[in-house]
Formats: structure tokens, sequence, C-alpha cells
């Protein structure tokens, strides 16, 4: 699915969004409070915990760029914001494939949306691990982990760390 370059990806669900307005777009749906004060929290735990990619790549749905904006002024100002419209309804394989293209960066953090993130994510850690990390599911501003080959008996992607509010 991935191959071992970038060596570090980190996964995030967008935050809590408001509802849909009657008429409005889900892609047009923003973060509601609860969702501000999510992304914020996970943003800044990241940052405390050097969690900062090479490349930053959102959906162009609103709330995944209120998101990317979040972390961008919580781990680096000067960080890039790739945004990709494919991303809105995007397969767990083409989340893989837009990550698998960024080489040569060491680091990639993509933010979209579920069922998708969460699908790639078994995908790349297998069902039994990810349903441990997450029995109720991907959560609102989740941010997993992964680093390739990070156990010394591993052969693919391991989950190292898991935030979420």
């Amino acid at each position: 699915m991935i191959e071992p370059e970038p060596f570090r990806i980190y996964l995030m669900r967008h935050a809590q969004a408001a509802s849909a307005v009657p008429g409005g777009r889900d892609f047009d749906r923003v973060l509601d409070e609860r969702g501000y004060a999510q992304a914020e929290m996970v943003a800044d735990r990241a940052a405390d915990l050097g969690y900062v990619p090479d490349r930053l790549i959102s959906s162009t749905a609103e709330r995944c760029r209120q998101t990317a904006e979040i972390v961008r002024r919580a781990v680096r100002e000067t960080l890039e914001i790739t945004f990709v419209d494919e991303l809105y309804n995007g397969t767990p394989d083409l989340y893989a494939t837009i990550i698998a293209g960024q080489r040569p960066a060491r680091s990639v953090m993509l933010i979209g949306h579920n069922p998708s993130i969460d699908l790639l994510l078994e995908g790349l850690i297998g069902k039994a691990e990810r349903r441990a990390a997450m029995p109720g599911g991907y959560p609102t501003a989740g941010l997993a982990v992964l680093d390739y080959g990070a156990q010394a008996d591993s052969g693919g992607w391991t989950l190292t760390n898991l935030l979420s509010i």
C-alpha cells in the first residue's frame, strides 16, 4: 500500500464540525466551538511532542482547512499546506497514493475524512490493532502517528501514538 518512505505518517481526522445549515452543502460545514478546542488541544500536544511534518496535506472541505490551519500555527508557522480536492470523497487507496507521492519528504501529515482515514489506518496497521487503539472509531481531531518499522520485529507500519480529546 505505502512503501517505507515517508518514514512517519500523521493521519488526522478533521475536528468536530457544526451541523449542516438548511440548504447548505456538507463540504462547507465549519468547525463548531468544540471542534476549534479539539483541534487546538491536539495540535498543541503534537507540537509539544515534536510532531512536525515535513508536508501537510488537507482536504479542501472547510472543516479540514480550518483544522489544517490550526495545526500549522501550532507546529510550525512556515509549514505550507497543500489542499487536495480529491480527499473530500477520496478512497483509502487514494489517500495512500497521495501520501506515497510525497517523496522525498520523511514525514507527511494528512488531514481528511472518515471513513477513509479510518480504513487507511486499518490497512496500514491491521484491523485488530486499529480496533484496540480506537474501540469507538476514529475520533474527531484524532491524530494517529505511524512509523515504518518502528519495532525490531515489525516489517511494516506501527502505531506509535494516538492523540485525541
